[in-house]
This record gives structure tokens, C-alpha cells and sequence, in this order.
């Protein structure tokens, strides 16, 4: 009798190990966030809050930029959080990539998911797709925070589903000049909500006005790479080594002050519009980093 007691209490001290160990391992894995982007009420809501219109043929949006700072919002918000990756979800005829798509899908960390255009112009599918990725990465724990950024009361289902298997939705909005361009329903279902207001998202967006009627030549990615590391080399004079070392953890994305900083300059020494010219500006992130990099 006294045998069977010592071997249960074995075998229970054993089970008290094993779970102290596993909650251990629990306590020391991060959590994990997501950043889900609905493209078509992306463009039509910083469109009219910005230029004043939702027709994109009326102004150019810096994509790079904006996911850049999309994710730098979130890495504030979600300071103990690793991202896993940030999801851009669009229409295309026949989902064939146009050229900005295209390069949108050749971001780091950055999966395009295309619905389809019908005649209209109207995309058809992505919120279905936004709910299968919701549902998947919930149900299989690689997420425990969703940043939603979409007003679609399509997206209700998504949200519930994520939230099923225990994620937590946080619906990012878009300022409206007027009104509201979120649907109600979805503001009920999310966990949280947050509205990015206009100076957000001014340096991203821009009319297509004479910018490039002005005579100046467009530079070549090599200008552009030389002011980034001009640029570069003017930062770490004024704020020191201490501030390249906060800055490299970072890499390969910048602080949304930096990197507005950083396009202004950029735009003052060339005297050349770098908005909405996705490759000029990664040559110009390219040419601050390397510069930054040969002196860590």
C-alpha cells in the first residue's frame, strides 16, 4: 500500500513538473500581432481625407511608407508583441498584380491577397479572404492580437471568428472629413478601436498635380541612395551613438518621425517630389541605413 502511495505521488510530482516547465516556456514566448489592411477602404478613406477625393487615378499613395508606419503604430501599441506579418488585401482584374501591387508584394514581411474588380470597379472576395486568414491564424494560435484596419460590415463574420479561437481584434479606422466611414455593427464586435487622424497620413498621400511638370529631372536611384547616406551621416552627427544603437533593432523599418524626417529632407535637397515613387524612396531608406550600418 505504502508502495502505490510513493508511486502516485511520483507520478503527481512529476505532473507538477512538467507543468511547471511548460508554463515557463508559455511565460517566455511572445505574443504575436498581425496588421490586416482592406486596400479598397484604405485608398477611398485617406483619398477623401487627403486629397479630397476616392478616385485613385486622382492621387498617389506611398505604400511602403504608410505600411511603415502602420507597423511602427503597432509596435507601440503592441510593445511586448512580435509582428508576424502585416496582410494588404486589394482588387485586380482576373487577380493578376498591377505594377504597384507587385511592388507592395515585394515588402519584407508584407502578404498581398487579391480579390477580384468587377466592371464597376467594385473589388469581390476580399472580405472573405480577410475572414479565412482571421480564422486560420486564430484557430492555429500564430496570433493573439489582430489590428484590423477596414470599415466593411462584411468584416463582422471575421471578427467573430478570430475571436472565437481567443484573438483579440483591434479595429484601426480611418478620420472621416464628415460622418462616419465605419460600419456600426463591426465598431460593436471589435475588442478595441482607434481612428488615425489626418497628419497620419499626409506624408503618404498627394495629389497628382504639376509635380512633375516642373522641369526637374526625375533623379536616378543612385542620387537617391547618396542623399539618404548624406542625410544619414548629418543624423548621427546631431544625436549621437546612443541613438544609432535604439535606432538598428529597428531595422529594416524607421521610426515614422525618422522616416517623415527623413523624406522631407530627402525632398528638399533634390528638389524633386519623392511621394507616391515607391522605388526612390526604398533607394533613399537603402542609402540612410547603409550609411548608418558602416558606423555601428
Amino acid at each position: 500500500m505504502n508502495d502505490d502511495l510513493a508511486a502516485l505521488q511520483a507520478r503527481i510530482d512529476h505532473t507538477n513538473e512538467l507543468l511547471t516547465r511548460m508554463l515557463a516556456e508559455v511565460a517566455k514566448t511572445p505574443s504575436t500581432h498581425a496588421i490586416f489592411v482592406d486596400a479598397g477602404y484604405l485608398y477611398a478613406a485617406t483619398g477623401r481625407l487627403v486629397a479630397g477625393t476616392e478616385d485613385r487615378r486622382a492621387f498617389d499613395l506611398d505604400a511602403e511608407g504608410l505600411i511603415e508606419a502602420l507597423i511602427d503604430k503597432a509596435r507601440q501599441i503592441f510593445a511586448d508583441s512580435r509582428l508576424l506579418r502585416v496582410y494588404w488585401y486589394d482588387g485586380a482584374r482576373r487577380r493578376i498584380h498591377t505594377a504597384e501591387q507587385q511592388t507592395i508584394a515585394e515588402l519584407p514581411d508584407v502578404k498581398v491577397r487579391l480579390g477580384n474588380l468587377n466592371a464597376n470597379n467594385q473589388q469581390k472576395g476580399v472580405d472573405s479572404l480577410i475572414r479565412t486568414d482571421l480564422e486560420s491564424l486564430a484557430r492555429h494560435r500564430a496570433i493573439s492580437d489582430a489590428a484590423l484596419l477596414g470599415g466593411d460590415e462584411d468584416l463582422v463574420s471575421a471578427v467573430e471568428a478570430a475571436q472565437g479561437y481567443g484573438a483579440r481584434v483591434h479595429l484601426w479606422g480611418i478620420e472621416a472629413p464628415e460622418g462616419r466611414n465605419q460600419a456600426e455593427p463591426l465598431l460593436w464586435e471589435v475588442d478595441s478601436q482607434r481612428t488615425l487622424d489626418l497628419e497620419f497620413f499626409k506624408p503618404y498621400v498627394s495629389r497628382r498635380t504639376a509635380a512633375y511638370e516642373t522641369g526637374t529631372p526625375r533623379p536616378t536611384r543612385e542620387d537617391v541612395r547618396f542623399v539618404g547616406a548624406q542625410i544619414a551621416a548629418k543624423w548621427l552627427s546631431a544625436r549621437g551613438r546612443q541613438a544609432l544603437v535604439e535606432l538598428l533593432p529597428g531595422h529594416p523599418y524607421l521610426p515614422g518621425p525618422v522616416d517623415q524626417d527623413l523624406l522631407v529632407e530627402a525632398e528638399g535637397m533634390l528638389q524633386y517630389s519623392l511621394r507616391g515613387q515607391a522605388d526612390l524612396r526604398r533607394a533613399l531608406r537603402d542609402g540612410f541605413w547603409e550609411h548608418l550600418q558602416t558606423q555601428y
